[in-house]
C-alpha cells in the first residue's frame, strides 16, 4: 500500500473553517440566476449548410427509421439513445431539504445532469414528475424508456424509493438505479475500504454502525452484506434509537426492507438511544438528519481505538470534521468537496453510467456497484492515501475510464451486456468520451460562449 505523508501546515480557526463551509451556499444562488441553468442541448454531428439537414432530418431521416421499426435494438446505434440517461425525481427527499416539490428539485437534477456530462460525457436529463404516486413514477420511467439508454432516479423519499427501484429493474430493459441508494453505498464502500487499510483493521471482521436508516444506509447495509461483510456486525440506527430483531415500530407491511435488515443485523441485540450504537465500533457511517450536532463528540470518545468516521449529510454534515478529529477519530470524511475525504455519489454514477452504456446493458446490480467500489480504492490507494485523502477527488478524472470499465466487465460477466468490447476498446472508448465533454467545456469558455463568472465580491453583494 502507497501512502503520503502530509505537509505540517498552518491549523484554520474554527472561524475560517466555519466561513469556508458557509460559502458555497451563499453563491449558490447568484451563481444559477447568472447562468440561468447548468446545462443545454449541443449539436453533435457536422452541419456544412442547410442542406444537410436533408441527410439529419427529411427526407434521409425516414431511412434510419425503418431500420429501427424494424430492430428496436438499433436506437442504440443510429441515434445518441446509447448516451442518454434520464434523471427522474417527484421530489419527495431533495439533499436534506424533503419534500420540496418537482420545480424546487429542478436545480439539483440540473446538477446532476451536469456532473454526469462533466465526469462521465453522459448525456443526461432532468425530469421532474408532478406526482408521488409510486406506480406513476414506475409507469412514467416505462413512458420514456425509448428514448434513453438509462434511468437514474433521484431524490425519492423512503420506502416508496425501494418499491420504485425494484419494479422498474423488474419491468424496463436498461439500467435502473437510484443514486441515492445504489451510489452513495458505492463510495462508502470504497472509503471505507482506504480506511480500515490505513487504520489496520479487517472491515469484515470490524463492527459498523450505520447512523440513519434511510434510502442511503439501508442500501449500504445490503452492498456491505453483498460484499462479504457480516450482517451480525452492522448496527443500524434510527430516530428511535438502535434497530433490533422484535422492535415493534418496525414492521414488514410498513417497511420491508427495514424490517429484513432488523432480523440480520446487530447480532448483540443492543437496545437504547443512538448512544449506546458508538460503544466500541470501529466505524460509524452516518447518512442522516443534517448537523451540526447530530452526533456529539462525547459519543465518537466511546468508540474504539483508531476509529472512523462518514458523517455524510448534506448540506452540514452530523458532526463538523475538526470536531470528530478532538474527539478521538483518526479518519473523519463528509460528503462535501471543501472538507477532506469527500465521500460524495459524484465519484460514482458518471463513470457507471459511462460502463453500463458503452455495454448497452439491460440493468444495473449491486455486483457492479462494488466492482466500482474496489476500482475507486484502488486508483487511491495507487497514488497514495493517508488520514486525509482516502477516496479519489473529482479533478482525478482518470479514475472514471477505469472505474467506468469495471462496471462494464462486471456487466458482461454477469450476462447482462448487449455488446462485448475488450477490456482496451472499453478503456479508449470511455477516455475519448470523457475527455470531449471536458474539453469541450473549455472551447466554449474559451471562446466566450460560456460566460465568466463575475468576480465573488460583486456576486455576494
Amino acid at each position: 500500500m502507497m501512502t503520503q505523508t502530509r505537509k505540517e501546515e498552518r491549523k484554520p480557526t474554527v472561524e475560517e473553517l466555519l466561513a469556508k463551509a458557509k460559502k458555497p451556499s451563499q453563491l449558490a444562488p447568484p451563481m444559477h440566476k447568472f447562468y440561468e441553468g447548468k446545462v443545454q442541448v449541443m449539436a453533435k454531428c457536422a452541419i456544412t449548410s442547410p442542406k444537410d439537414f436533408a441527410i439529419w432530418y427529411t427526407p434521409g431521416v425516414a431511412v434510419p427509421c425503418k431500420e429501427i421499426q424494424a430492430n428496436p435494438d438499433k436506437s442504440f446505434e443510429l441515434t445518441n439513445r446509447w448516451n442518454y440517461v434520464a434523471v427522474v425525481s417527484d421530489g419527495t427527499r431533495v439533499l436534506g431539504l424533503g419534500d420540496i416539490g418537482p420545480e424546487a428539485a429542478m436545480p439539483v437534477m440540473e446538477g446532476k445532469a451536469l456532473l454526469f456530462k462533466y465526469l462521465g460525457g453522459v448525456d443526461a436529463f432532468p425530469i421532474c414528475l408532478r406526482t408521488k404516486d409510486p406506480e406513476e413514477i414506475i409507469h412514467a420511467c416505462e413512458l420514456i424508456e425509448p428514448s434513453f439508454g438509462g434511468i437514474n432516479l433521484e431524490d425519492i423519499e423512503k420506502p416508496k424509493c425501494f418499491h420504485v427501484l425494484e419494479k422498474a429493474r423488474e419491468r424496463l430493459k436498461i439500467p435502473v438505479w437510484h443514486d441515492d441508494q445504489q451510489g452513495t453505498a458505492t463510495v462508502i464502500l470504497a472509503g471505507l475500504i482506504n480506511a480500515f487499510k490505513i487504520v489496520g483493521k479487517k472491515p469484515k471482521e470490524s463492527l459498523i454502525t450505520l447512523v440513519g436508516a434511510g434510502s442511503a444506509n439501508l442500501r449500504t447495509a445490503y452492498v456491505l452484506i453483498r460484499w462479504g461483510m457480516k450482517p451480525g456486525n452492522i448496527i443500524m440506527v434510527d430516530t428511535k434509537g438502535t434497530i433490533y430483531p422484535g422492535r415493534k415500530d418496525i414492521t414488514k407491511e410498513e417497511d420491508p426492507w427495514k424490517y429484513d435488515l432488523a432480523q440480520k443485523t446487530n447480532a448483540e441485540g443492543r437496545k437504547g438511544d443512538i448512544s449506546e450504537a458508538f460503544k466500541g465500533v470501529d466505524a460509524v457511517v452516518a447518512a442522516s438528519k443534517p448537523g451540526p450536532g447530530t452526533i456529539k463528540k462525547e459519543w465518537i470518545a466511546t468508540m474504539a481505538d483508531n476509529s472512523v468516521i462518514f458523517a455524510c449529510a448534506n448540506p452540514i454534515p452530523e458532526i463538523w470534521p475538526w470536531e470528530a478529529t478532538e474527539a478521538g477519530a483518526r479518519i473523519v470524511a463528509t460528503g462535501r468537496s471543501d472538507f477532506p475525504n469527500q465521500v460524495n455519489n459524484s465519484l460514482g454514477f458518471p463513470a457507471i453510467f459511462r460502463g453500463v452504456l458503452d455495454v448497452k446493458a439491460k440493468t444495473v446490480t449491486d455486483d457492479m456497484c462494488i466492482a466500482a467500489a474496489y476500482e475507486l480504492a484502488k486508483f487511491a490507494e495507487e497514488r497514495g492515501i493517508h488520514e486525509e485523502d482516502i477516496l479519489p477527488r473529482m479533478e482525478e478524472w482518470e479514475v472514471y475510464p477505469r472505474e467506468a470499465v469495471a462496471c462494464a466487465l462486471k456487466s458482461m460477466e454477469q450476462g447482462v451486456a448487449r455488446v462485448k468490447p475488450s477490456r482496451q476498446e472499453l478503456y479508449e472508448r470511455a477516455v475519448a468520451i470523457i475527455q470531449n465533454a471536458r474539453e469541450s467545456v473549455k472551447v466554449l469558455m474559451k471562446e466566450g460562449l460560456i460566460k465568466p463568472p463575475p468576480p465573488e465580491e460583486e456576486l455576494l453583494k
